[in-house]
């Protein structure tokens, strides 16, 4: 049986563009996987690894016209959000770079034999490896930063681990794209273009996590395909670490202070974060508690005045354009359901933004109205109106893990006052990012930076963005007792990479 092709489709007319490629076989991927198993020891020098990464920022950089268009004839989102998107993903890459010539992520910990401790302790010296080839599952809605060259990849050639990418079947000619100019950079540095290896296709997705010598893999999707893999992952025969994003809610609580304050700020502020992207971000707020009573009309009248004015948007592809016009007229025929803006068909290939009110009692106890604490993808959100703190705590006890919590206080409660403090530590337990008066589209790549949480959320309690996912591709190693002669550098009394580390119980640097 021939290999079924891929085709780039334009999600403004749904018509084909070209045949990119076709569909990788099981012989194929054992190919880019055996491929990447052999160009390891090229990723072995940390020197020749950071150079790696600031060459592959500079190829991008270089072809960002180019890349920009391919980008845009597949997804639809248009030179501007993608420029700054491709900004985003270079300079990622070469942060990474400067985290590799630092050295501080090997955790390079050092201890000489005290037979005075309880119990003694030997010579023992650890820091950590990579694990092997790391199998990136690309996102639809970030086909910079979440695909080929984005924040999973980009960590993993960090740690010294090569990669084989599953490209998204919704932009195939740009992710072919990208990975020819990360090979072009590989190529300058003499790392085989095994490197970074590319197939497409669902089968091949499902071999990948599958084949003996991947040992690791990175997801950014759905929770029915990511929870498919990370249970695949789970069943080998030799399990492998498995960081899967899959959905999110991003509640918002608006107190009722906080609305009397600035509650057209808020329903301003709302509008353009859930319709950033025609709503396709991963943090877009899904949920918002919203009080009762005249401040919390006024925040829905902000919030309909704001996305009224929305223009229709192109959603990346056909397919999610139906599930959402299907997923917010299931949503808007629920009991007590009103939509002020009613969200769905935008005209042909577009979708209209708009946003659904509820009584938050409809979402205190499980029901059919559980449907609006799940993910609607797209441009739109709901808000859940409360009469008083008890009903808002009800509705937060019953919310699954999300990426982001976000709080919304007035200028006393932020100073500490009221039930300022109680929020904060109500929503902690939901998500890896907690905010107060800002909106959470918008995830700042910097050292601090989590963008994880509880299931299903994320599959793990790392994060995919910032400096420290690279630890998701490392593995710790003690060695105890080996002689001087026989260490790694990294782990020498003298020091001869000069790394950040902890010496006998003292902070080097």
């Amino acid at each position: 049986m021939a290999a079924a092709p891929v085709w780039s489709v334009d999600p403004r007319t749904g018509k084909q563009r070209e045949q990119v490629a076709v569909e990788a076989s099981a012989e194929e991927v054992d190919q880019a996987v055996r491929a990447a198993h052999a160009a390891r020891g090229a990723l072995a020098d940390r020197t020749v690894r950071a150079a790696f990464l600031r060459s592959a920022a500079d190829w991008l950089d270089g072809a960002k016209d180019r890349l920009v268009e391919a980008a845009d004839a597949e997804t639809a989102l248009g030179p501007t959000r993608l420029i700054g998107e491709l900004a985003r993903t270079c300079y990622q890459l070469r942060a990474f770079a400067d985290i590799v010539a630092e050295g501080e992520y090997l955790g390079v910990i050092i201890n000489h034999p005290d037979a005075t401790a309880t119990p003694p302790i030997p010579d023992l010296r650890r820091y950590k490896v990579p694990l092997g080839v790391i199998a990136v599952y690309s996102a639809s809605n970030f086909p910079f930063a979440f695909s080929v060259a984005g924040g999973d990849t980009a960590s993993a050639l960090a740690a010294g681990c090569p990669v084989v990418v599953k490209a998204h079947p919704d932009h195939p000619a740009l992710s072919e794209l990208v990975a020819a100019l990360l090979r072009s950079a590989a190529a300058e540095h003499g790392i085989p273009e095994g490197v970074v290896g590319l197939v497409h296709g669902f089968d091949a997705g499902v071999e990948l996590v599958s084949h003996p010598l991947v040992a690791g893999a990175g997801f950014t999707g759905s929770v029915r395909g990511g929870r498919a893999l990370f249970d695949a992952a789970a069943a080998r025969p030799t399990p492998i670490p498995f960081h899967g994003e899959l959905g999110s809610l991003n509640p918002v609580v608006v107190t009722e202070a906080a609305a009397a304050e600035r509650a057209e700020q808020i329903g301003a502020g709302l509008a353009g974060s859930m319709t950033m992207g025609v709503g396709q971000f991963c943090v877009k707020p899904g949920l918002v508690l919203a009080p009762e009573g005249a401040a919390g009309d006024r925040l829905v009248k902000a919030l309909t005045d704001a996305v009224s004015n929305t223009e229709a948007g192109v959603l990346l592809d056909h397919r999610m354009r139906e599930n959402f016009i299907a997923g917010v007229a299931e949503r808007a025929a629920l009991p007590d359901v009103e939509a002020p803006v009613t969200p769905g068909n935008g005209g042909e290939h577009t979708v209209a933004a708009g946003f659904l009110t509820v009584p938050a009692t409809r979402l205190a106890a499980s029901g059919a109205h559980d449907l609006l604490l799940e993910e609607c993808f797209g441009p739109v959100t709901v808000l859940a109106r409360y009469a008083d703190d008890a009903e808002a705590t009800a509705v937060l006890s019953r919310l699954p893990g999300n990426l982001t919590a976000t709080v919304h206080l007035s200028a006393d409660e932020a100073a500490g006052e009221g039930h300022g403090p109680a929020l904060i530590a109500e929503v902690t337990p939901l998500a890896g990012r907690v905010l107060v008066d800002g909106w959470p589209t918008g995830v700042a790549v910097a050292p601090a930076q989590h963008h994880g949480g509880p299931y299903p959320a994320t599959t793990s309690t790392s994060t995919s963005v910032g400096g420290t996912a690279i630890e998701r591709w490392l593995r710790p190693v003690a060695y105890q007792g080996v002689p001087e002669a026989l260490l790694p550098p990294e782990l020498r009394d003298d020091n001869p990479l000069g790394l950040p580390r902890r010496f006998n119980g003292r902070l080097e640097r």
